[in-house]
């Protein structure tokens, strides 16, 4: 029976390149991996998932209102899918992550997620949040903030260096975050 899968973390943790690493190991055993990623990051008609590393792999985009069991059981019906995988998938809804959980169950194919649990406000992003309550196995993926602790939360800067309290979830473009631990997080962010 395939599970549905979701790896999260803070920021420059290494989901993507955990996401890069294990499409490589399926494609170097002649299994055939469908890469999916936010439309937040199509560049010139491309959307990439992009490692720190430098690695970069061209992936399928999802925007909000894309029918993600309906596309997969259409990419599957070319050829054999042996894993779905999903970057940015703090950008799910509600609907879509059930749509992947479809996927798993009805058409047997593991999906592995990897995103963001909260925003630059401490607030789950609504992906994140059923992700979190229907995954099959969940795994945090470890970063470290300055002090050293481990990071859980992010704080986001603007282009000239001023921390951002308020404003959207989702600013892709001319933003900074930062990774930091819960204190340190609540510190910079004047929660106490």
């Amino acid at each position: 029976m395939a599970k549905l899968y979701f790896s999260y973390s803070a920021m420059n943790a290494g989901k993507s390149t955990g996401l890069l690493q294990a499409s490589h190991n399926y494609r170097e055993r002649g299994m055939n991996t469908l890469l999916l990623t936010a439309s937040h990051y199509e560049v010139a008609g491309q959307t990439v998932i992009t490692s720190r590393l430098g690695i970069e792999v061209e992936a399928e985009k999802f925007a909000a209102d894309t029918d993600l069991f309906a596309f997969i059981k259409e990419q599957e019906g070319m050829g054999a899918l042996h894993c779905v995988m999903v970057d940015e998938a703090q950008f799910l809804s509600d609907d879509q992550v059930w749509q992947l959980a479809r996927v798993a169950d009805e058409l047997n194919i593991p999906v592995m997620t990897y995103g963001l649990r909260t925003d630059f406000q401490g607030n789950l992003f609504p992906g994140s949040l059923r992700l979190l309550a229907i995954a099959d196995t969940i795994r945090e993926v470890k970063t470290i903030c300055h002090c050293g602790s481990k990071a859980t939360m992010v704080a986001r800067f603007t282009e000239d260096g001023r921390l951002a309290t308020e404003g959207d979830q989702v600013a892709v473009e001319k933003s900074k975050y930062m990774s930091y631990c819960r204190k340190h997080w609540a510190r910079v962010m004047q929660r106490y």
